[in-house]
């Protein structure tokens, strides 16, 4: 897996916070901007909830080597932008997937995965030699395959998504990913990451009796 940032809003705590404190002045943000202080203002307005004024800091990722099993999981969150390495005009004819730690573990496990793997792609080879389109190969291929993505969410989704994707619940890959999303966000935004990840950073866990009873406290670190 290999994730890169590839933009976000210039100055994301400047401008979030420009904009909440707008909100109770007579002055546009334009002309309060240079006399900001972005940790009063949004540990403030953002520690009461008031969550919309991030939603104008957004951050867009490049995602490499993830398995299509994630990227199933990732485009449930409706509230952001993805593109998707297409699989019916990019032949996948190099074997990349992703192998799941518990596989990699357990050398039984691991050979026959590897096997089915190997002979998957074989299969989708062939099928392609035979003169199928891409298109209709991929039906063999697995949830394990490879693909690549980009991401842009707000700052806003991006809470949300942190605190589903790095509870300790949460599927391994998509884990790994949002902790590493997560640590790029506060490089270049501290103030509204500050307190990210899931509600056991925070307080008590709501997942009551479905609690793993281990709170991650340096998520994203």
């Amino acid at each position: 897996m290999k994730v890169t940032l590839l933009a976000h809003t210039n100055e994301p705590d400047l401008i979030c916070a420009a904009a909440a404190h707008s909100c109770y002045s007579e002055r546009p943000s334009a002309d309060i901007i240079e006399n900001i202080d972005s940790e009063k203002v949004l540990g403030r307005v953002v520690g009461m909830g008031h969550h919309s004024v991030i939603e104008h800091a957004v951050f867009t990722f490049s995602v490499e080597g993830v398995s299509r099993a994630l990227t199933h999981q990732l485009v449930r969150h409706r509230l952001a932008s993805f593109s998707q390495q297409s699989q019916r005009y990019v032949s996948m004819k190099e074997p990349t997937y992703v192998v799941p730690h518990t596989v990699e573990s357990d050398p039984e496990a691991s050979e026959l995965f590897e096997r089915t793997m190997d002979a998957i792609w074989e299969a989708y080879s062939r099928l392609e030699e035979m003169g199928i389109p891409a298109e209709d190969a991929r039906y063999l291929l697995p949830n394990g395959c490879t693909t690549n993505i980009t991401i842009t969410m707000n700052a806003r989704e991006l809470l949300h998504f942190f605190e589903l994707r790095c509870c300790n619940r949460a599927q391994w890959e998509i884990r790994e990913l949002a902790d590493e999303m997560l640590r790029q966000c506060r490089e270049v935004s501290p103030v509204i990451f500050k307190d990210a990840g899931p509600p056991c950073r925070r307080g008590p866990c709501p997942e009551e009796k479905k609690s793993c009873g281990r709170p991650r406290r340096d998520i994203g670190v």
